[in-house]
């Protein structure tokens, strides 16, 4: 059963094969005996989630089940659950009990959906191998001894081993498709604005997106049914109406423009089996009647340096007016959660947010704004325009998710340049706000694979169709890992 998509499991539940409650026993059984070896969860809210099947149950036998009733979901330890531990990865947070939930979460509530717990993840998200939490690092479940990728890898890993069908994520600069791809499930970063991050701890605001993960595409539409829409509390929320997102998913794909950038076939770090899995999902889309167009894309390379300019100086500037502390995160929350970073400074934080809060506060500092970040600001504003030129000629942008499969835990902890590699791909979609989306393609030493999948903005449907088709043509996204335990 811990296989089972969302999709199918609502069959199961809507035709009575199966209740709710045995659902959620199988997964908290899953969870006891697996987290242990993964370490994908922080906190496991095994009472309330019994509570809420029973109450799925009910709603299903009086016929009152809503999109999500009785699908277990597991939420990222980032956004704020009432009543519930919320961390962010953080020694600072271990105490913390959210005194309101996120959107997000409000929005899977109100569909029926039951939270397992809160996920791992690294500190304040700032990571791409989970290996910065003070909960300690989360394991591939393709490989124990490889990280599950970052910041959402609990989430991931999770997904993977079975130990949720769902759960959300962040994406930053590339946290949601990055761990994904390295552990073999299907993540999407919406448009910038499509989800509301009320209620979601920070790390840069205008680069910050909530999006779904899980096996398939479809399952993915399926949550961002849920999770997409106009929140007020959210000054950057957009108020532009969601369609159905399952409407289109088996929409004819043939004739399809596919852009191919030469920026990332040739970057700096390429493993060349990866290159060799993405032609082969390429030539797939090509059998399904696709046509590959190249393209370039000429200030990508361009990403890496600008986004870890502005990235930190956002993160640095977010509680600087708070107390005098230049250390800096904010959350969309009252003011006692800012009150309690101030209060918990002194418990001090890893060495990746350390970095990136100097760093932050030196470009912000006088006589530096100029020299870094509004060039890195400039830069952003060109690399957006150069997806804009493209989007002209062609419909989508494929590339690798990820240079290389996953690596090993501690392998890149002490070199953080080539930890930054690791979302050469996936940045450039963040400083342009775009949606994208990473599905399984293949293995490379029996790790998985990821293809990106880059659409202009609100174009969501559109990739969880294309992303649907190769998904119904292939059997990448049903492959799982053989965990034992």
């Amino acid at each position: 059963m811990h296989f089972y998509t969302i999709s199918e499991l609502k069959k199961l539940l809507a035709h009575k094969k199966i209740s709710a409650v045995e659902v959620t026993q199988d997964y908290l059984a899953r969870i006891k005996k697996f987290n242990k070896i993964l370490n994908a969860f922080i906190t496991i809210t095994e009472t309330s989630a019994l509570e809420s099947a029973q109450k799925a149950d009910e709603a299903l036998k009086a016929g009152q089940a809503k999109l999500l009733t009785g699908i277990p979901v597991a939420q990222k330890d980032i956004f704020c659950t009432q009543g519930i531990k919320t961390s962010a990865g953080s020694k600072m947070l271990d105490n913390f009990i959210a005194p309101y939930n996120a959107h997000i979460v409000e929005r899977f509530n109100a569909e029926g959906a039951i939270l397992l717990g809160k996920l791992n993840m690294d500190e304040f998200a700032m990571g791409s191998s989970n290996e910065n939490s003070f909960y300690g690092k989360v394991h591939n479940p393709w490989n124990i001894d490889y990280i599950p990728g970052g910041s959402s890898g609990g989430s991931s890993a999770a997904v993977a081993g079975g130990l949720a069908p769902a759960a959300t994520g962040t994406d930053t600069g590339g946290s949601i498709r990055q761990p994904a791809a390295m552990t073999g499930i299907t993540g999407l970063k919406p448009t910038y604005s499509r989800v509301s991050r009320f209620g979601m701890i920070a790390f840069a605001s205008s680069l910050d997106q909530a999006g779904p993960m899980a096996q398939t595409a479809e399952d993915c539409a399926l949550l961002l049914q849920v999770m997409a829409g106009f929140d007020e509390r959210d000054s950057t929320c957009s108020n532009l109406a969601v369609p159905d997102y399952t409407q289109t998913l088996n929409d004819s794909i043939n004739g399809l423009k596919i852009g191919i950038p030469k920026e990332f076939f040739n970057a700096q770090g390429l493993d060349q089996n990866v290159t060799k899995t993405i032609e082969q999902a390429l030539k797939e889309y090509e059998r399904l009647g696709a046509k590959l167009i190249p393209i370039s894309l000429p200030n990508s390379d361009l990403a890496l340096q600008a986004y870890y300019v502005i990235a930190p100086a956002e993160c640095s500037s977010n509680l600087s007016r708070y107390d005098g502390v230049r250390f800096g995160y904010r959350c969309d929350a009252p003011k006692d959660l800012h009150d309690l970073y101030t209060r918990s400074r002194a418990e001090g934080f890893g060495k990746e947010v350390k970095r990136r809060i100097l760093i932050g506060t030196y470009v912000l500092s006088s006589g530096y704004y100029d020299a870094y970040y509004r060039k890195a600001q400039q830069l952003r504003h060109l690399i957006s325009n150069d997806f804009k030129q493209a989007f002209a000629h062609v419909d989508v942008i494929m590339s690798p998710t990820a240079p290389t499969p996953a690596f090993k835990l501690g392998e890149k902890f002490e070199d953080p340049v080539s930890m930054y590699l690791s979302d050469i791909y996936t940045l450039p979609v963040n400083l342009a706000g775009l949606p994208a989306i990473s599905i399984p393609a293949g293995f490379v030493n029996d790790l998985p694979i990821g293809l990106q999948i880059i659409g202009p903005n609100f174009t969501e449907a559109k990739l969880l169709n294309i992303a649907h088709q190769y998904q119904q043509a292939t059997d990448w996204h049903r492959r799982h890992p053989k965990m034992e335990g």
